[in-house]
C-alpha cells in the first residue's frame, strides 16, 4: 500500500476522507483505520465503521481473508478518551455512554473472532489499550520491526479490563499480568516471543506480508477454513474431555463434507484438488 505523507493526510481530512479505507487485493480485503491524526483511536464512529465492514465481508464470496492496518505512524491507540471524557457532564456522569462504547467495542472484537474469514492484523507503529486488544482479537498478526504494544490504562487510573480479555487468550498469564500491571511498552520482537504476533518484518513490508499470508489462506478450501476457525475458538472455552468430544464431532461432519472428500481423494490419487465452488 502506498505510503501517505502528513500533508496529504491533511488534505484528505479536509475533503472528508473515509474513516475506514478498503482495498481488495485479489481475495484479500485490506481495511485501513484512516484517522492518523488521532493515532487511529477507536472512536464511536470508527468502531461502527469497522464493525460494518467486518459484517459485510463475512457474507462475501469474493473475499477469503481480511487484513486490518492503520494509516500513518500508529496501528491504533485505543479508545477515544477525549470523546468519552466529554460525556462526564451527562446527568449520569457518562455511565450510559461508557457502557454503550464498551459494549460496541466488545461486539466488534467478537465479530472478528466469529467471522468466517481469517483476520490478520498488520501492525505499523503503536498498538495500545483497545488497539492492542484489536491485535489480540485477530487470528494472526504481522508486526513491523518498530511496532510496540501496551495495555497502559493502569498508568492513568483505568485498568485495561476489556483488552485483558483478548490479551489473556493470546499470551501466558504471567506475561499478560506484567503488561497489565506495569503498562510498559513491549517491542515487536518480544511480542513475537510472547505469542502476541506471529511474524516481525521490515516496516515497509508489514501490509504486504499480511496480505501474502491472506493469499495463502485464500488458496485453502473455504468451508474447511470456516469449520476450523469456529471449532478452534469454541474448544478453547471447554474442559479437555468436552473439547475432544466436540472436536471429534466436528471432524466427523468435516469428513462428510465435499471438500474433505475431494481433498483426501486428490491426496490418495497424487493430484491437485479441485475444490468445490
Amino acid at each position: 500500500m502506498k505510503q501517505v505523507r502528513a500533508k496529504d493526510l491533511e488534505l484528505q481530512r479536509d475533503r472528508g476522507a473515509p474513516m475506514l479505507l478498503r482495498e481488495d487485493r485479489g481475495q484479500v480485503a485490506v481495511l485501513t483505520l484512516n484517522r492518523p491524526e488521532t493515532r487511529n483511536c477507536l472512536s464511536e464512529d470508527m468502531i461502527a465503521a469497522l464493525s460494518g465492514a467486518i459484517a459485510e465481508i463475512a457474507g462475501s464470496d469474493a473475499v477469503r481473508a481480511i487484513v486490518i492496518t492503520g494509516a500513518g505512524s500508529a496501528f491504533s491507540s485505543g479508545h477515544d478518551l477525549k470523546e468519552m471524557t466529554a460525556h462526564r457532564s451527562d446527568p449520569d456522569r457518562g455511565r450510559a455512554y461508557f457502557a454503550k462504547i464498551m459494549n460496541a467495542c466488545s461486539q466488534m472484537m467478537l465479530a472478528i473472532v466469529r467471522s468466517p474469514k481469517p483476520v490478520i492484523a498488520a501492525v505499523n507503529g503503536i498498538a495500545t489499550a483497545a488497539g492492542c486488544q484489536l491485535v489480540a482479537s485477530c487470528d494472526l498478526a504481522v508486526a513491523s520491526q518498530d511496532a510496540r504494544f501496551a495495555t497502559p490504562g493502569v498508568n492513568i487510573g483505568l485498568f485495561c479490563s476489556t483488552p485483558m480479555v483478548a490479551l489473556s487468550r493470546n499470551v501466558s498469564r504471567k506475561a499478560a499480568m506484567e503488561m497489565l500491571l506495569l503498562g510498559d511498552m513491549v517491542e515487536a520482537a518480544e511480542a513475537k516471543e510472547l505469542g502476541l504476533v506471529n511474524r516481525v518484518v521490515e516496516p515497509d513490508e508489514t501490509v504486504n506480508a499480511a496480505v501474502e499470508l491472506g493469499r495463502k489462506i485464500a488458496e485453502k478450501p473455504k468451508a474447511t477454513l470456516k469449520i476450523g476457525k469456529e471449532a478452534f475458538y469454541r474448544q478453547l472455552e471447554m474442559p479437555l474431555d468436552e473439547a475432544y468430544a466436540y472436536a471429534s464431532t466436528v471432524m466427523v461432519e468435516n469428513m462428510l463434507h465435499a471438500e474433505a472428500e475431494e481433498g483426501i481423494g486428490a491426496f490418495l490419487e497424487k493430484r491437485q484438488p479441485n475444490w468445490p465452488r
